[in-house]
C-alpha cells in the first residue's frame, strides 16, 4: 500500500500543530491539575475552530465526514501536545457509533452528533470488556455504555484515578436505553476500531514529542566537556526511537486506509498499528528517562506529561497481548478475522 499525505492534509496538520503550540497544551494540562480550567476551555475553542470535533461527524449534522487518516492526523497532534480529555472517544469512537445508529434509536442521535461537531458536547464511552471504565466522565457531557448489543446513556459510579493525573476513570452502569439489537453490535465494532486507531495516534504523537524533547536535551546537556548528543551510544538510542516511530506511523496510516476501504484485513491492521505504536511509545519513554536522568521523573518537568500519558494509554483500547493474538489469528487464517477488538 502506498500512501502520501495530500497538500490539504499537510496544511491541516501544520495548522493544528501551530494552534496547539500557541495554546500550549502541556501548560493547559498543568493548570487543570490546580483547578484552572480557563486555558483548557480556550484550547478547546481553538480546536473546535480548526474543525477537529467535527471530523467523524456526518455532514448533515454539521460535521466534515472526514477520512480516517484525517482523524489520525488530528489525534497524533493532540497526543504530541499531551492534551487532556477523552480524545479517542469524543473525536473518533462516539461519533462513529452514533452515525452508524442513526434511525435505529431515538432522535437524539442527530442532536448529539450536532453537539459533538460544534464542540458544545464532549462524549466518552465504556464498552466492556475492551473499555471496562469510562475515561474522563468529569469532562464529558455525554457518557455512553455499550454492552450486550445494547447502548445506554450511562449512570456514573465510583471514580478512579489514573497514572496520568489529568485523566480519570469511572465505573458506569446502564441508564436510559438508546438502542439495542444486532445493529448496535455492528456499529460498536466500527466505533471500537476507529477508537483504537485514534488512541494509537495519540501514542505516536507522544512518542514524537518525547523524541524531540530528548534530542533537544542531548544537544544541551554536557558530559566530559561535550554535548551528550555527540556520543555514539546516545545517537544510536535516539536513532532506534526514530525507527520505531516511523515504523509505527506506516502501520497506523495503513490501518486508517483499511478502515476507510472496509477491508476484511482491517481488524488485523488496527491491532498491528496499536502494538507498534505502544512499542514505539515505550521505547521513546525509556530513552527519554535514561537521557534526561532523574529530572525526567519530576512532576515539574514537561517530559512527565508524555510519560504518564503513554503509561495511561498503552493498555487502553486493548492490551498488547490481545492485539498480538488478533494479528496472529489473522495471519494464521490467511485473512482478516472480522472480529472486533473485544472478541
Amino acid at each position: 500500500m502506498q500512501f502520501t499525505l495530500s497538500p490539504e492534509q499537510r496544511q491541516f496538520s501544520a495548522s493544528l500543530h501551530l494552534i496547539l503550540t500557541t495554546a500550549d497544551g502541556v501548560h493547559s494540562a498543568r493548570r487543570l491539575l490546580v483547578g484552572d480550567r480557563a486555558p483548557v476551555r480556550a484550547l478547546r475553542r481553538a480546536i473546535t475552530d480548526a474543525g477537529v470535533p467535527a471530523l467523524a461527524v456526518p455532514r448533515d449534522c454539521g460535521g466534515l465526514a472526514a477520512h480516517p487518516t484525517d482523524v489520525v492526523l488530528a489525534c497524533e497532534e493532540m497526543g504530541h501536545h499531551a492534551l487532556a480529555g477523552p480524545i479517542a472517544e469524543s473525536v473518533a469512537a462516539v461519533p462513529t457509533l452514533l452515525a452508524a445508529l442513526r434511525g435505529a434509536g431515538s432522535g437524539r442521535m442527530d442532536t448529539w452528533l450536532a453537539g459533538l461537531a460544534s464542540g458544545r458536547l464532549i462524549a466518552t464511552l465504556a464498552a466492556p470488556p475492551l473499555l471496562p471504565l469510562a475515561a474522563d466522565v468529569d469532562k464529558s457531557g455525554l457518557v455512553l455504555l455499550a454492552e450486550h448489543r445494547s447502548l445506554w446513556v450511562a449512570k456514573s459510579g465510583q471514580m478512579h484515578g489514573s497514572v496520568a493525573r489529568v485523566r480519570t476513570l469511572c465505573e458506569v452502569s446502564a441508564g436510559q436505553l438508546v438502542a439495542d439489537g444486532p445493529v448496535v453490535e455492528a456499529a460498536l465494532t466500527k466505533a471500537l476500531e476507529i477508537g483504537t486507531v485514534a488512541c494509537s495516534a495519540q501514542l505516536l504523537g507522544a512518542s514524537r514529542a518525547l523524541l524531540e524533547a530528548t534530542a533537544r536535551h542531548a544537544r544541551q546537556r554536557t558530559q566530559f566537556g561535550r554535548p551528550i548528543g555527540s556520543f555514539q551510544a546516545v545517537k544510536h538510542q535516539l536513532a532506534n526511537v526514530l525507527i520505531g516511530v516511523e515504523f509505527a506511523r506506516a502501520l497506523l496510516f495503513g490501518a486508517a486506509m483499511s478502515l476507510a476501504s472496509e477491508s476484511p484485513d482491517a481488524p488485523r491492521d488496527v491491532s498491528a498499528a496499536k502494538v507498534a505504536c505502544v512499542d514505539a511509545a515505550n521505547q521513546a519513554a525509556k530513552t527519554a528517562l535514561q537521557l534526561h536522568g532523574a529530572v525526567g521523573y519530576t512532576a515539574e518537568h514537561d517530559v512527565g506529561q508524555w510519560l504518564t500519558l503513554i503509561r495511561a494509554l498503552g493498555p487502553a483500547w486493548g492490551s498488547q497481548s490481545m492485539h498480538r493474538a488478533r494479528v496472529l489469528a489473522a495471519l494464521t487464517a490467511g485473512s482478516g478475522t472480522g472480529r472486533r477488538p473485544c472478541e
